[in-house]
């Protein structure tokens, strides 16, 4: 079976799962129908054909937060997606589903991979809405980590301890604000807490104290600050943050624990010096020195018993105050 059939095959029995066909009207894709669509989806990317995705006539599609066409963008440079690597957030009830992967596009140097991804918008089958958050994979530690997902991350929850979509969908609206005002407390962290941004290990348990990655306003290292996420959100090593702007946590799946937002940060780079937190417990005065930006993100949450374990990070740097590319 040759690759344009392989994908004609998927589509075609993600299709007959949703209902959609000629005989018989349309239901509810369910969590299976939405993880068949998003395969199939990937599929075609990587072989360069709209044509064989699921898509709706007039499906709007963003990546990297510019408008494009389907066959533009990703479509137009990628060669193979990675299977072992797929995280999947299926929302039956709000009809989407989420995916984080890798894929490999080719580029002037090369075969080179990237970190994908995808929020998928399903209606009677089809594909209303695709969206892409495309970022470089930086070295060859980063990619082992993005060999396959976290197990935990990925694990099926027992039904009896499944949390309600909403309190999921909360907790993980909770982690924005804890972002955003620099308070570990406002989200529910769990001691084993670890969070992954772009296949780099940048919260966890067990990680040394560091001190933030640029000087203060007079030159100097700022003071180490844990790294555990309750700490490092406590610490205000994020104040520089203007706003999370276009946040959504378009899809939940109770049956893993997980819940799939993206936003859009804002960093003017404005906001002068803030007080930041060692992890000594002194306190100073620091400003991060860099130019302004934006930083649109993507973020799966593994969230059971009420805590958040398992944090799943990409995000793209672009221009200071760019559209999102859903105005």
């Amino acid at each position: 079976m040759n690759a344009r059939t392989l994908i004609t095959v998927v589509v075609t029995a993600a299709l007959a799962a949703a209902g959609c066909n000629d005989t018989a009207a349309p239901v509810a894709c369910d969590r299976a129908c939405l993880v068949s669509l998003a395969d199939a989806y990937v599929a075609a990317l990587a072989a360069r054909d709209p044509k064989h995705a699921p898509l709706a006539d007039n499906v709007a599609f963003v990546e990297n937060v510019t408008r494009l066409a389907p066959g533009q963008g990703l479509w137009a440079s990628a060669v193979r997606a990675h299977p072992t690597y797929r995280i999947y957030v299926p929302d039956p009830d709000a009809g989407s589903i989420g995916i984080i992967t890798v894929v490999d596009r080719e580029t002037p140097r090369g075969i080179e991979p990237v970190q994908l991804a995808v929020r998928l918008k399903v209606e009677a089958g089809r594909i209303t809405e695709a969206e892409h958050l495309v970022a470089p994979i930086e070295n060859n530690e980063t990619r082992a980590r993005l060999a396959a997902p976290r197990p935990n991350l990925t694990a099926t929850v027992d039904e009896a301890a499944r949390m309600p979509r909403a309190e999921l969908a909360a907790i993980a609206a909770s982690y924005y604000d804890s972002l955003d005002l620099s308070d570990g407390t406002l989200a529910p962290f769990a001691e084993d807490c670890q969070r992954l941004e772009n296949g780099n290990i940048t919260a966890g348990p067990g990680l040394a104290p560091e001190p933030p990655a640029s000087v203060d306003v007079n030159g100097r290292s700022p003071p180490p600050i844990a790294r555990d996420c309750i700490g490092q959100m406590s610490s205000g090593r994020f104040a520089y943050i203007d706003s999370i702007d276009n946040r959504r946590i378009f899809a939940v799946d109770p049956v893993q624990g997980l819940a799939m937002g993206l936003s859009h940060f804002r960093q003017s780079m404005t906001l002068g010096p803030q007080l930041l937190t060692a992890a000594d417990g002194s306190q100073v005065m620091w400003a991060e020195k860099r130019d302004p930006y934006d930083l649109p993100a993507a973020h799966i949450l593994k969230i059971t018993g009420g805590k958040i374990h398992e944090v799943e990070a990409l995000g793209i740097f672009i221009p200071y105050n760019s559209p999102t590319g859903w105005e």
